[in-house]
């Protein structure tokens, strides 16, 4: 094998690496953002239960509206 090519192989090797580097970055930054997101979203869930769970109930839809 030439030196030439075994230098070709050793640069690409580097990029190869430094972009999987990158990339684990890049996954590691999302999984948290989606960490929030999950978190925040059921945040909201309970919050929308808890605001349904204090309404009053509403009648069965069959009473006469008060104006008949």
């Amino acid at each position: 094998m030439s030196d030439e090519r075994l230098v070709d192989i050793e640069t690409k090797l580097a990029h190869q690496e430094h972009l999987l580097i990158e990339l684990n970055g890049v996954i590691t930054k999302q999984q948290e953002k989606i960490m929030q997101l999950e978190e925040l979203c059921g945040s909201l869930v309970d919050r929308v239960r808890s605001i349904g769970e204090a309404l009053p109930e509403e009648g069965t839809g069959n009473e006469v509206p008060p104006h008949y």
